[in-house]
């Protein structure tokens, strides 16, 4: 059981050090790139040709790859939406350090979909119309971190989703720059340093609260693994169609060309686990100790797990590829 005083101290605590905080983990906005820098520039002489080396290299994209692509976008489009659910965690309140991360944090991420989103849009493969159709449904399905107001586990399952986004962008700027495609190989790897930096924050976070309160913590980050962590895309869909349909598609193309897997869900935990130092950490109650046995265990049993999961290999029609 969560112990919501404790945890308001732990938040009020934290939020001390938030101007270094977001010195470590944040750019001025004037030192940060923009979308802008990455695509044509529409004054340009040379617009066109630029626009038209795009759509040569974008015909060698794979259908699964540029699916898988298609999806991020619209998951970075729906991201900025997410600082609703943020600002309404225990401990994060209006004028606060924490809501200055929260929208500091939430003007970086916008940058990501606006950027692959015109890139889509010039490569010329893309029916943009129900690309947006997918986006709006996302926005307005909503998700749920499954977490609800909690702030360790709202901050377990950032760290978790930072990471993963991080794999699945990098993965894909690797793909494509086997293509010969420098340019989008370049954005999905600015947009995944990114999330590599936002990672680090969430996990820092976390590691600061262990400190303060590590069986909150360890609870939480049992409860957060029972669950499973979600994917904030998971309600995607299309016109028509019911919720989710479009999330499994997309995530059997994903995993058809190994841009984000089970075993990199595994990896993931395995890698916070060692990053918090789970398993050294002492003076838990018995409940707590309960969950750090459990959470320890956990990726050797999906490992056990995995080898049982079946990915679809029949390719999906996605409305978004005309």
């Amino acid at each position: 059981m969560k112990d919501s005083n404790l945890q308001n101290e732990v938040m009020l605590t934290i939020e001390k050090s938030m101007d270094s905080l977001l010195e470590q983990y944040l750019r001025p906005v004037e030192k940060n790139w923009q979308p802008a820098d990455f695509l044509p520039d529409s004054r340009s002489e040379s617009f066109m040709k630029e626009v038209k080396d795009i759509q040569e290299l974008a015909q060698s994209m794979g259908y699964d790859l540029l699916t898988t692509l298609i999806g991020d976008t619209i998951t970075e489009e729906a991201l900025p939406s997410y600082e609703t659910w943020l600002m309404g965690v225990d401990g994060i309140t209006p004028g606060s350090g924490w809501s200055q991360w929260v929208r500091s944090w939430t003007a970086e991420e916008n940058r990501h979909g606006d950027l692959l989103n015109r890139y889509l849009y010039l490569s010329g493969r893309v029916d943009m119309k129900q690309m947006e159709i997918s986006t709006q449904y996302l926005i307005s399905d909503g998700f749920d971190t499954q977490g609800g107001d909690d702030p360790y586990c709202s901050f377990i399952f950032t760290s978790f989703q930072e990471m993963a986004t991080n794999i699945s962008h990098r993965n894909v700027a690797s793909l494509v720059k086997k293509l010969g495609d420098e340019r989008l190989s370049k954005i999905c790897g600015v947009i995944a340093a990114d999330e590599a930096r936002h990672a680090n924050a969430y996990k820092k976070f976390i590691s600061l609260m262990i400190e303060l309160d590590p069986n909150g913590v360890m609870l939480a980050f049992e409860d957060m693994m029972r669950k499973k962590i979600v994917m904030p895309a998971h309600h995607l869909r299309g016109e028509g169609e019911e919720k989710g349909k479009l999330f499994d598609e997309f995530s059997h193309a994903a995993q058809r060309i190994g841009v984000y897997t089970t075993q990199d869900y595994i990896e993931i935990l395995s890698s916070l686990l060692k990053e918090w130092d789970i398993g050294h950490v002492t003076e838990l109650s018995g409940e707590a100790q309960k969950a750090q046995d459990y959470v320890m265990a956990l990726p050797k049993r999906l490992e056990r797990l995995s080898g049982r999961m079946k990915v679809s290999q029949e390719q999906y029609h996605f409305k978004w590829i005309s």
